[in-house]
């Protein structure tokens, strides 16, 4: 059970988190600084340290959780079950319930639009992903016999940034979050299928 202490300094990340991303969707990421978010939330330049370690951190607050449910997925699958298979399949669900991690929602272009104009930006969420690549390398090797852990992760991790980097583009584009979503379903699912063929 969550102590009082944990679920207090848990509500400060959320709140620092939500009154900087408001802040950077609205005025650009460049253009917002840390004291300015620590005077919004009601807190010190040093709290907002001791939650982040860097301003993109606070806009990529749910890093954490995507190393979450990658390792989930992969750790806690049924034996029948591949680390491919289980990758798509978390896959799939992110976009079907509309994820933010991975799906589609008319709500989410804002935040898609400040990733894009921030070089800053744009470069953590490069760094991010090649992060959660490592991570994948690592659970592939732990929990299976995969004797090239590292490319099957690369492979795995760089086609679903494929797909998902062309739902994004729809998205920004103006098109319907139900339409993206069935066909980004579709194309994940197009693509663990080539992957699963290359890999047999």
């Amino acid at each position: 059970m969550t102590s009082l202490r944990e679920r207090k300094k848990a509500e400060t990340r959320q709140r620092i988190a939500d009154v900087a991303t408001l802040m950077f969707v609205t005025r650009g990421f460049d253009n917002v600084t840390i004291a300015e978010i620590a005077e919004a939330a009601d807190v010190s330049k040093v709290t907002v340290f001791n939650y982040f370690a860097r301003k993109e951190d606070i806009f990529f607050d749910r890093y954490p959780q995507a190393e979450e449910l990658l390792t989930a997925a992969v750790r806690d699958r049924s034996a029948d079950e591949s680390p491919l298979q289980a990758l798509r399949r978390l896959f799939v669900e992110l976009a079907e319930q509309q994820h933010p991690l991975g799906g589609f929602h008319e709500r989410f272009p804002p935040f898609w639009r400040t990733v894009v104009a921030s070089p800053a930006l744009r470069a953590r969420a490069r760094e991010a992903a090649d992060e959660l690549q490592a991570v994948l390398a690592r659970l592939i090797a732990e929990t299976s016999d995969d004797p090239t852990p590292a490319i099957t992760a690369a492979v795995i991790m760089g086609a679903y940034r494929a797909v998902f980097t062309d739902s994004v583009a729809r998205m920004l584009a103006g098109d319907p979050a139900a339409e993206v979503t069935a066909d980004h379903i579709a194309a994940v699912n197009r693509a663990f299928d080539r992957i699963a063929a290359g890999l047999s």
